[in-house]
């Protein structure tokens, strides 16, 4: 679909204002977000997405919303695995609770921006290398399989090279100044560890990213679609974090859940110049294997000791 560069701006203006209305207003100061407090954003962030799907289903049909609509499950789902890493990240830097969300935030900020690039890119290269479908759909294949066999990943932040060259540039300081993430002592400029943690979260984001796109490329190649559903899906990230980051690893078959949904993703890709599966038929599959973990969770839950699902 043809979109002329003002919507293109309007997007991005919205975007932008719905970031600064959370960063100026709802989290004016810093606090510990409760789990309250996230599942109420959650649900905000999940009805702007669908209040957007609803503009674009009145604006260019019902093809173009359903297009929308999977490219931001997948884009959720597979935020997932984000919530697991950038929990370890908090925990090896000890970041303070009520530091974690202005972290959170920049890093969704340049994950948008980078999100934008990448998209170009991918764009680029399926237009102008035809094969390249084949390369990106079978990536997608294997990374599905992996993921569906192993349920988590170990992450270890001191041998990321993004942070060992950040140490090398900019000296650490042993402990927070508050929401600070330079400060200057003895006539140096100093990183505090919560420069640290962004920089982790950013990079890791970046690796995910690699992933994401191609995925979402294989629902749709209208980068405006792509790049809305990206976007909101990373909006919602922050609150997406505070609700599950206690409870991810009482969640039963995740990994198997979106390990599947990359497999069915990649495979779609590879045969799309022979025969392109209807977003009618795509959407419903996305959501039965998301539906099927969540039966799966709360089946598990019902026969554990106590009977409490996980949440």
């Amino acid at each position: 679909m043809a979109v002329d560069p003002w919507v293109w701006l309007a997007l991005v203006a919205f975007i932008g204002a719905l970031l600064a209305l959370d960063l100026l207003v709802f989290h004016r100061d810093a606090h510990e977000v409760t789990l309250r407090e996230a599942a109420v954003f959650s649900a905000l962030w999940v009805a702007v997405a669908v209040g957007f799907g609803g503009v674009l289903w009145a604006w260019q049909g019902g093809t173009a919303a359903g297009e929308y609509f999977a490219g931001y499950v997948v884009e959720k789902s597979l935020s997932v695995d984000n919530v697991f890493v950038f929990a370890l990240v908090f925990s090896y830097f000890a970041v303070p609770a009520v530091l974690q969300y202005r972290v959170l935030f920049w890093g969704v900020v340049l994950a948008i921006v980078l999100r934008g690039a990448f998209i170009a890119l991918g764009a680029a290269l399926l237009a102008s290398v035809g094969w390249i479908v084949y390369v990106f759909g079978a990536f997608l294949v294997l990374t599905g399989v992996r993921i569906a066999r192993h349920a988590h990943q170990e992450i270890h932040p001191e041998r990321n090279p993004v942070l060992r060259l950040l140490r090398r540039v900019v000296p650490l300081t042993d402990d927070y100044r508050g929401s600070r993430f330079l400060v200057r002592e003895g006539g140096r400029r100093l990183a505090t560890p919560l420069l640290a943690a962004f920089v982790m979260v950013a990079t890791f984001d970046l690796v995910f990213a690699v992933d994401s796109i191609p995925a979402i490329f294989a629902i749709t190649r209208d980068t405006f679609i792509v790049f809305a559903a990206n976007a909101f899906a990373l909006l919602g990230l922050r609150a997406l974090f505070f609700l599950l980051a206690g409870t991810m690893r009482r969640i039963p078959s995740l990994n198997v859940g979106l390990g599947l949904i990359l497999v069915f993703v990649g495979g779609k890709m590879i045969a799309s110049d022979h025969y392109k599966v209807p977003i009618y038929v795509s959407l419903p599959v996305i959501l039965g294997v998301l539906g099927a973990v969540a039966l799966v969770a709360w089946l598990r839950g019902r026969r554990a000791p106590g009977g409490e699902a996980p949440a």
